[in-house]
């Protein structure tokens, strides 16, 4: 049976998706793409359920329900180009090693999204999110991590002393160049995208670096991580 009314109980519940308390009190979130859905099936994560557009040739798969078209386009980020939206529960950890990135007053959800990409891209074990932090689970984020968000593992923190190993702190032309070698748990510690990390954040970190750049006074904060997540690996090979 193809869904056909807007008060359908999934597609009212996708539209309070889209607002951070509702995403905070249920611990679900929104995907939509197949791609994104296969990241999870890769991960081995189910949905809660599944919406495609009526007629679209995934609605013969098994426990997807069939909505109108129009109506899966209205509860849509992406308008009219999305087929496919699927509800998922959130997962939360522990900030555990060997490689934790942590981020500080990161608050836009597109570097937090790129960065979780990152993480996975380059092995990071976990993904940490202080103060200031957007949500990894809003849609920009989710949409950034282009599936990452199923396969790193994601933790709060609310202090640095919260997090594991060697803590080193990223701060521009701050600090000994990144670099040397690297042994047991290290947690990259970056900041906001105008502030950085503040001082008193600073303080508390074990070391802190910088990453040598040619020209320019900084790097996105994004930018920033993946290339002190890629050094880390390079470090961490000897």
């Amino acid at each position: 049976m193809t869904i056909t009314s807007p008060t359908n109980k999934h597609l009212t519940e996708i539209r309070k998706l889209a607002r951070a308390p509702t995403r905070a009190r249920t611990g679900r979130f929104v995907v939509e793409g197949e791609d994104f859905l296969e990241a999870a099936d890769a991960a081995r994560i189910s949905p809660l359920y599944v919406l495609c557009a009526a007629g679209h040739e995934a609605a013969q798969r098994a426990g997807w329900l069939e909505v109108e078209p129009a109506l899966l386009a209205e509860v849509s980020a992406l308008g009219s180009s999305s087929r496919v939206i699927a509800v998922y529960e959130q997962r939360w950890g522990e900030p555990a090693g060997p490689l934790v990135v942590a981020l500080w007053g990161v608050g836009d959800p597109g570097n937090v999204g790129t960065i979780i990409r990152a993480a996975h891209a380059f092995g990071a074990s976990a993904v940490a999110l202080g103060p200031g932090c957007a949500d990894p689970y809003g849609r920009k984020a989710v949409r950034a991590s282009m599936g990452a968000i199923f396969a790193t593992p994601v933790a709060r923190f609310a202090q640095p002393a919260q997090l594991p190993g060697r803590l080193i702190g990223l701060a521009a032309g701050v600090g000994e160049p990144l670099g040397g070698q690297l042994g047991g748990t290290v947690t990259l510690l970056v900041g906001g995208e105008r502030e950085g990390l503040p001082p008193a954040v600073l303080e508390q970190c074990h070391d802190v670096r910088h990453i040598p750049q040619v020209a320019g006074d900084s790097l996105n904060v994004a930018m920033a991580a993946t290339v002190a997540l890629y050094e880390a690996n390079r470090m961490a090979a000897g």
